[in-house]
C-alpha cells in the first residue's frame, strides 16, 4: 500500500500550499488528487517534489506491506 501522509505533513511544515504547487511549480491538481486518494505516481513525479521540497522520497512516500486476508 502506498501512502502520502508525510507529502502532506512536509508540505505543512514548509509552508508551501497546494495553491503554490499548482501554479509556481505546475504540478497538475489531478497530480495531488491521485495522491490525497493515496495511489501510485511515477518515481519522476517524486523526484519533482523531492527538488521543489527539498527533502528526501520517505518524507513524500510511504510504502506498507499490504494486508494479506487469511
Amino acid at each position: 500500500m502506498i501512502k502520502y501522509d508525510k507529502f502532506w505533513k512536509t508540505l505543512e511544515d514548509k509552508n508551501i500550499s497546494q495553491y503554490v504547487l499548482v501554479t509556481k511549480y505546475k504540478i497538475s491538481t489531478s497530480l495531488l488528487t491521485r495522491m490525497r486518494r493515496n495511489e501510485s505516481i511515477s518515481l519522476a513525479t517524486v523526484e519533482k517534489l523531492c527538488n521543489i521540497l527539498r527533502c528526501s522520497s520517505k518524507d513524500i512516500v510511504e510504502v506498507l506491506p499490504d494486508k494479506k486476508s487469511k
